[in-house]
């Protein structure tokens, strides 16, 4: 857990995993991006965290990517050296930022993202990667890069439109319009907005450990049939969950969860 840009705080079975450059409004600089996959890896290792908390320390969640690593990837790219392999560069870069977005998709346990202040530009690609979002009512939210001259590339487009929809991700993405928290609670983008960051982190925390209660086995197979199905047809989805259930169902999980509820008492399970 040797991070520059990131911490990881433990509370039992609960992770939080915080953008940690509150100098800089947490901005996604090239370091950043680099350790949010060994984040995520380090978590998928620690098999007693049950539930993933996403926030940003200080003030705001994220102003997005750094602007020096725009200029870098600019410098790069219209440098003195072949153009096809800077280009090449340019790509592997993208598909390597994508990657790290898609590793904190692929966390095996439920990620919660906390927003207050600002989620711009990146910030949006890294809760669209989120099982679960929730904001403070005057949150600021952006799709920033049609200001930028940069087609969003990281993620916001392939996952938002399953979110909130095609047509509200396509308004967002050509405006970039800046818009509050009350309004990502209206179009679905969070499910809830609390009125201060106090009460947005109590509710959080109490979702998460609620969750961390549950079965693990069966939450990360709701989660893997979650995001099975999201990018598969009803009848791929129905197959794979069959598949699921019938290598994990009968478990003892299932039978200490009636067990707990014949007996009226909280069920208690296994990391």
């Amino acid at each position: 857990m040797d991070f520059t840009t990131l911490k990881i705080e433990l509370d039992g079975p609960v992770a939080r995993l915080l953008l940690n450059r509150p100098d800089k409004a947490n901005a996604m600089s090239e370091a950043m991006w680099q350790e949010l996959p060994r984040a995520a890896a380090w978590i998928n290792s620690q098999k007693q965290i049950r539930v993933v908390i996403l926030a940003g320390t200080g003030k705001h969640f994220t102003a997005g990517i750094d602007l020096k690593v725009l200029a870098g990837l600019s410098q790069r790219v219209l440098g003195p050296g072949c153009p096809a392999r800077a280009r090449e560069y340019l790509r592997e870069w993208i598909l390597g930022a994508q990657a790290s977005l898609t590793a904190i998709e692929n966390i095996r346990v439920p990620v919660i993202a906390a927003v207050q202040g600002a989620c711009v530009g990146a910030g949006v690609d890294l809760i669209a990667a989120c099982d679960l979002r929730y904001s403070t009512v005057d949150a600021r939210f952006c799709i920033k890069e049609v200001d930028l001259a940069v087609v969003a590339d990281v993620g916001t487009v392939q996952r938002l439109r399953h979110v909130i929809g095609f047509a509200k991700t396509a308004e967002l993405t050509y405006t970039g319009e800046t818009f509050t928290g009350g309004k990502a609670e209206a179009i679905g983008l969070v499910s809830a907005a609390y009125a201060t960051g106090d009460e947005l982190m109590a509710a959080v925390d109490a979702l998460a450990k609620s969750l961390a209660a549950k079965s693990p086995l069966t939450v990360r197979g709701v989660k893997q049939s979650l995001l099975y199905s999201r990018d598969h047809t009803v009848a791929e989805g129905l197959e794979y969950v069959a598949g699921w259930n019938a290598a994990m169902l009968i478990s003892a999980d299932l039978n200490e969860a009636v067990s707990a509820y014949l007996a009226k008492r909280p069920a208690v399970f296994e990391d």
